[in-house]
């Protein structure tokens, strides 16, 4: 057997090991997967529908008021849950992040800053610019599109009936509604990183490449109605959901997206290393929980860093920058 035999052959062992590593790192993960949430419905969830209200009582009651005070008109009842208190939930975060990034103060946020020295403080034209947008966005583009979503989930059913879902049956559902999600965000961002769209639809979300909690919705109206928006409305439609489960989806997302783009790595929070990775370079995490990244390979870059060691829950008040440093560069 020559060299040139030999060195495909262990080229071919390795790859073959890969393969192997990879199927049983995902047999690991699914199995882990199945345990944890066996393990979780059959405690924590116990607690947790306590916690909702002895069978679902209290808050049963609570959307009973809700729902007499605005005489049943449901339209008005579905604006409330679907647009008004997700806006609020977002706004609200989001008017925090931004004092911060203006005034670069408290240091005892600042320093958990992904990108030290980018948008510290952050340029307030630059900010003004992407507020408008956001604000355009969902005015414009948001709302109609809320209330197409109203009219078809009329078809579905009542979507503002007066019995709430049972708090199983709204694990489920957000069970639905993340994976729906993963796979229709996942898909149109890659779409649109394809170069014939890029620079007409997506290059104006990546003019941050260092991007803070308001930019999670700064975007091109195409790249909000496809990318932003039907990812998340697809669960709810597909599942003919209550508009109490889309009021608490809807907040949960835009939250979870203001955290991803935040620009901060802060303690007991989701980790948003993942996707400011991804407006850092461009080509790499394309999709929420990575899932499929790992599938398609287009997180190898990112596994190579330091970002990926970083990509962990903060269970102390040190910043990861600090515990995880970036190697230091050789001088010539």
């Amino acid at each position: 057997m020559g060299k040139s035999d030999t060195s495909v052959l262990l080229e071919r062992r390795s790859q073959d090991g890969q393969v192997w590593d990879s199927v049983k790192k995902t047999a690991f993960v699914l199995g882990t997967g199945l345990l944890t949430f066996a393990a979780f419905r059959n405690t924590v969830t116990w607690h947790l529908q306590r916690f909702w209200g002895a069978s679902g009582d209290f808050w049963q009651a609570q959307w009973g008021k809700l729902h007499s005070y605005y005489g049943g008109n449901e339209l008005a009842l579905y604006c409330l849950g679907a647009m008004v208190v997700p806006s609020l939930s977002f706004w609200i975060y989001n008017a925090v992040l931004m004092m911060i990034d203006l005034t670069g103060k408290p240091s005892i946020i600042t320093r958990y800053r992904i990108q030290p020295g980018k948008n510290d403080p952050v340029d307030p034209g630059k900010l003004k610019h992407a507020v408008k947008v956001v604000f355009f966005n969902q005015v414009f583009l948001s709302f109609p599109m809320v209330l197409f979503m109203y009219m078809f989930m009329q078809l579905r059913g009542n979507p503002c009936g007066t019995e709430l879902p049972t708090f199983h049956w709204v694990l489920l559902e957000l069970s639905v509604f993340v994976l729906v999600e993963e796979i229709l965000f996942y898909y149109s961002h890659r779409l649109f990183h394809h170069p014939s769209i890029y620079k007409h639809v997506h290059k104006q979300h990546h003019e941050w490449t260092a991007p803070v909690g308001v930019v999670s919705l700064y975007a091109h109206p195409l790249e909000h109605i496809f990318s932003n928006m039907l990812p998340s409305m697809a669960g709810p439609m597909l599942m003919g959901s209550h508009v109490a489960t889309i009021m608490l989806w809807f907040c949960l997302a835009l939250i979870t997206t203001t955290i991803s783009h935040c620009g901060y790595h802060l303690p007991f929070l989701p980790s948003p290393e993942f996707h400011d990775f991804h407006h850092l370079k461009f080509n790499q995490c394309y999709g929420v929980l990575g899932v499929l990244d790992r599938l398609h390979g287009t997180d190898l870059v990112f596994k190579q860093t330091k970002a990926y060691d970083r990509h962990i829950l903060l269970l102390n008040l040190t910043p990861l920058t600090q515990s995880i440093p970036e190697p230091t560069k050789k001088s010539e």
